[in-house]
C-alpha cells in the first residue's frame, strides 16, 4: 500500500513519518499525474489559504476533486478539512476554493488565533473500539477549524466541548452571555462519509498513531469493496456484456 500525502505547504513530512511507522509508504504529492500512483491520499494540516493557492496554481484542484469522486479514501487534517468540506465560513475575504465532497459546513479558525492554540483530550470511542489504547485522544489544536453542521450521511466520531462566551444582553449595569444560560455546548472535532475522513486537530504531531491505522484500515476496505466488485462482473466465452464497462483496476499498489 502506499498512500500520497499532499506536500504543498503544512506538516506532511509528519504525517509520511507516521505512517512509516506503521510500516506503510507514504510519498509526497505535488502533481496531478502523481495522485495516479497512490490509493489514498492525506491532506494534511497546514494554512489553508496557502495551500490553495499553491494548488490553484499547479491546478490540482480538477484532479484532487476526480480523486474524491473515485471513492478513493481521503484524510484531511485541520486545514484538510477544510479542504475536504462542502462550505466554509470564516474565510479572509475572496474565500478559497475548496475539493469539496464531505457535507458539512466548517467554520476556518474557530478556535481562534495561533495564541490560542492548545491540546486536549477528546473523547474517541469509535477510535478505541477498533484500536484500542485509551478511552481518549489527546487532540493537538492549531488555529483550528471546526465543523458547525454535517448532512445525515456524515457520522460523527468526536467532538469538543466549548464555553459559550456570546454576549446576548449588555448595557451600563448589566451584561447577560449566553454561558449563563448555556455554560457549554459542543463542536463537531472529527467526522467521517463514505471514503471521506476528517479531524480538525493534527495526530501527526503525537506519538498516538491510533487515526492513521483507522485510516490505513479504511482504505483496505475501501479497496477489498473495489475489488470484490470488479470480481462480480464476470462474462462467459462467446458471451457479450450488455451492461457498463467493468471499471479499469487501479495501478499496482503492492510493493
Amino acid at each position: 500500500m502506499t498512500v500520497g500525502v499532499l506536500a504543498l505547504q503544512g506538516s506532511f513530512n509528519e504525517h509520511i513519518a507516521a505512517l512509516r511507522r506503521l510500516g506503510v509508504q507514504g510519498v509526497e504529492i505535488r502533481k496531478a499525474d502523481q495522485l495516479l500512483t497512490v490509493s489514498s491520499l492525506i491532506i494534511p494540516g497546514g494554512e489553508s489559504t496557502t495551500m490553495a493557492k499553491l494548488a490553484e496554481y499547479h491546478n490540482l484542484f480538477p484532479a484532487l476533486r476526480e480523486f474524491v469522486k473515485m471513492g478513493k479514501p481521503v484524510w484531511g487534517t485541520c486545514a484538510g478539512l477544510i479542504f475536504l468540506a462542502d462550505r466554509a465560513v470564516g474565510q479572509k475575504e475572496g474565500g478559497q476554493e475548496l475539493v469539496g465532497g464531505l457535507d458539512c459546513t466548517v467554520h476556518r479558525n474557530f478556535f481562534g488565533s495561533q495564541i490560542q492554540s492548545f491540546e486536549a483530550d477528546i473523547s474517541v470511542p469509535q477510535l478505541t473500539s477498533q484500536e484500542g489504547g485509551p478511552e481518549t485522544y489527546r487532540g493537538v489544536f492549531i488555529r483550528a477549524p471546526a465543523v458547525l453542521d454535517v448532512g445525515p450521511d456524515v457520522e460523527v466520531l468526536a467532538d469538543y466541548p466549548v464555553p459559550s462566551n456570546k454576549v446576548l444582553y449588555s448595557s451600563s449595569t448589566v451584561q447577560i452571555q449566553e454561558e449563563d444560560a448555556l455554560p457549554e455546548t459542543k463542536v463537531i472535532v472529527a467526522v467521517k462519509q463514505g471514503n471521506l475522513l476528517a479531524t480538525a486537530f493534527h495526530p501527526e504531531l503525537t506519538a498516538d498513531t491510533r487515526w492513521h491505522s483507522y485510516f490505513i484500515k479504511m482504505t483496505k476496505e475501501i479497496e477489498q469493496g473495489a475489488s470484490s466488485s470488479s470480481n462480480n462482473t464476470i462474462v462467459s466465452v462467446g458471451e457479450t456484456s450488455t451492461g457498463p464497462e467493468p471499471a479499469k483496476p487501479d495501478l499496482p499498489i503492492f510493493q
